[in-house]
């Protein structure tokens, strides 16, 4: 059992492997491919929560353009209603309220109040996000009082990490440059004006896709690519019309996915 498993509440359960907390060894962070994104484990405040949103009602929840697997956040408990069944929380973190519901295994007997999860108390809360009567709730599979006052800050602080490298992917390694991490400068996070693409070469593709190839060729050379959110936030346009447009640049052997299949790179 690794020292993540133990800190998130053991045995595994909250998708990490040893020596990882955000997933497998073979993607950086564990982010890219939506097989990985939904049995990992992102910690988020719930003003993110809030903020994501289905296609529809059997969709992927997403944040950002990505995918959200399971979750955990670092809240008080504003209120307690139990029940025969579940346990309601009201929780706050300081950035919006949501509820969580625990259910009760019959066999087993409540402890909850014996484990310190009552009114007033922190507690690291784990599960999945859902929605009922146009609510947002987390179906929570663990709940526990914190550790120390210090893991709410911890939390917090690693929520924004994981926030920042899906967004410009993993920092350098000791001596390693941005550029070959993988990381974008700051002219990748911004809309700038777009370079003109060869007319003659490209000139029979959408608008969408002359855009993508002229912000691509934009950026510093990289193995890994670029993320297809930088490329979102840069050419405009949602995920989806900009994962299609990747994906025929690709059928037309104009683009490749490297690391993941959120990271394109242009063929030579």
């Amino acid at each position: 059992m690794s020292q993540y498993n133990d800190y998130y509440g053991g045995g595994g359960s909250g998708g990490y492997v040893a020596g990882s907390p955000y997933g497998g060894a073979n993607s950086p962070g564990g982010f890219g491919r939506k097989s990985e994104t939904s049995h990992s484990l992102r910690p988020m405040t719930i003003h993110q929560l809030l903020n994501a949103h289905q296609a529809h009602a059997d969709a992927d929840w997403m944040l950002d353009d990505t995918e959200i697997g399971q979750v955990t956040i670092v809240a008080h408990i504003v209120s307690v209603q139990a029940q025969a069944t579940n346990s309601q929380y009201i929780l706050d973190d300081g950035s919006g309220h949501i509820e969580a519901r625990r259910w009760k295994d019959s066999s087993v007997e409540d402890e909850s109040e014996k484990l310190g999860i009552v009114e007033g108390a922190y507690v690291r809360v784990l599960g999945s996000l859902k929605m009922f009567g146009n609510k947002k709730y987390i179906n929570a599979t663990f709940i526990r009082p914190v550790a120390s006052p210090t893991e709410v800050y911890f939390h917090i602080l690693e929520a924004m990490t994981v926030t920042l490298i899906w967004e410009r992917g993993l920092p350098p390694r000791p001596g390693q440059s941005p550029q070959e991490a993988g990381l974008k400068t700051s002219s990748a996070y911004s809309a700038q004006p777009l370079q003109n693409v060869d007319s003659e070469q490209y000139a029979h593709l959408p608008k969408l896709h002359r855009a993508i190839i002229a912000f691509m060729q934009s950026q510093p050379p990289s193995d890994v690519g670029v993320h297809v959110s930088v490329i979102a936030r840069a050419v405009g346009g949602d995920a989806v019309s900009i994962s299609d447009a990747l994906d025929k640049l690709s059928d037309d052997g104009l683009a490749f996915s490297t690391i993941d299949e959120s990271h394109y790179k242009l063929a030579a």
